[in-house]
């Protein structure tokens, strides 16, 4: 028996609930990670220009954590107004956008780390390399099979 609408929004509400209850834990590691590097000994080796970097990770990493919390903090404000659909297509916004800055702050945090194993140009490599890798694993590979979907469901003509 197929899904009525009401069914769908919530299995759809559901799911996207459960995806942003396992990629926050890892966020907030990473946050929590973050917080601490400054009172380790080795920072104060850093130079003057990574430790500003650094301070991109941790204000993007809280930025991506706020947008994956959103989602849910909605949920609790709306509860019961009747406004599922939208609520999906909001969660799936901040959901997205925590992501899209998650990699980047993934991205900057290997940079930091890279700046003071191996030499600046190692870092930027590595730091690039990364961030290409999580951004086509998490966005052009699903896109791009989003598209051949799209593609095979569309009436040849």
């Amino acid at each position: 028996m197929a899904e009525d609408p009401k069914q769908r929004v919530d299995r759809e509400l559901g799911e996207l609930l459960q995806e942003l209850r396992v990629t926050l834990p890892g966020v907030q590691v990473l946050f929590a990670f973050l917080l601490t590097v400054p009172f380790s000994q080795r920072f104060s080796t850093l130079s003057p220009a990574t430790t500003k970097v650094y301070f991109a990770p941790i204000l993007l990493t809280a930025a991506a954590t706020g947008l994956l919390m959103s989602p849910s903090a909605h949920h609790r404000v709306r509860f019961r107004q009747g406004s599922k659909e939208q609520m999906i297509k909001a969660a799936n916004t901040f959901a997205l956008a925590g992501m899209v800055v998650l990699s980047v702050a993934m991205g900057t945090s290997v940079y930091v780390v890279a700046d003071l194993l191996y030499a600046p140009a190692t870092a930027r490599i590595t730091s690039a390399a990364v961030t290409v890798v999580i951004a086509t694993l998490w966005f052009a590979v699903p896109f791009l099979y989003r598209r051949q979907e799209a593609e095979i469901s569309e009436p040849s003509g």
